[in-house]
């Protein structure tokens, strides 16, 4: 579980991040939805450091991340996987490398440990028999799939996901989708996702939060969301043709 409690942040005198209370839960799909530029992507790096709050307090599982040291965030950083927009692999190194990265970073396992490791995370999400393949040779929902074996490789506590399903077709997205909620669901994660697609709140949302101007608008369930009386998220959530057609339903 990770709380935030009262974060403020700032850029040139010009607020960001404005009281941020909120609740992330273990075990469950905690989604952040907003307009761009609503502050949700600066709210998600300051919960693992690559900005720092102005004030306030992020706590994992109760240690005061807002107040460590550079090197006990390390250590924090050590329980986090990272699913980046791009997937973000190496176009250099194979499949089974760019999975293998993380434990070659931060653990002493011996060779055949980090292979195992490493053929258990890529058969967990689907993928079998292409460890010596290179991005480049594989599909966009493909790369996907091995970005978030290399997230999980490290059995992380936490998984922060920016944007996941960027740059995919409809169905690749919902099979992305149904796999980072198995694993969060399957290993307890605590489990943190930057979104802006409504498929992904519909599908897996199980606590969702609206970030408008900064502030937090609202949260809830997928099920509170589509029966709200909040005019900005209703903007929102029902800007398209087919969440309009929903609503009249």
């Amino acid at each position: 579980m990770i709380e935030i409690k009262n974060i403020y942040k700032s850029f040139d005198g010009i607020p960001v991040l404005k009281d941020i209370n909120l609740t992330l839960y273990e075990g469950q799909n905690n989604l952040i939805i907003g307009q761009s530029g609503s502050g949700k992507t600066v709210l998600m790096k300051c919960l693992v450091g690559l900005h720092l709050a102005d004030s306030g307090q992020i706590l994992y599982d109760g240690r005061n991340f807002a107040n460590m040291t550079e090197n006990e965030r390390k250590n924090i950083r050590k329980e986090i996987g990272m699913l980046f927009q791009g997937s973000a692999l190496f176009d250099s190194m194979s499949v089974e490398e760019n999975v293998r990265f993380p434990l070659d970073i931060f653990t002493n396992m011996t060779k055949e440990e980090k292979l195992e490791r490493t053929n258990f995370c890529l058969k967990r999400v689907d993928i079998i028999d292409k460890n010596s393949l290179f991005p480049s040779e594989i599909s966009g929902g493909m790369k996907k799939r091995v970005a978030i074996a290399r997230a999980i490789s490290l059995h992380p506590k936490y998984l922060f996901c920016d944007e996941p399903n960027s740059g995919l077709d409809p169905k690749t997205s919902i099979l992305i989708d149904q796999l980072i909620s198995e694993i969060t669901h399957e290993y307890n994660i605590t489990t943190i996702i930057n979104t802006h697609d409504m498929n992904s709140v519909l599908e897996i949302g199980d606590h969702i939060s609206y970030i408008h101007h900064g502030e937090l608008w609202w949260n809830g369930t997928k099920d509170e969301i589509l029966d709200t009386d909040n005019n900005e998220l209703n903007e929102f959530v029902y800007a398209s043709k087919l969440t309009r057609k929903i609503k009249q339903k």
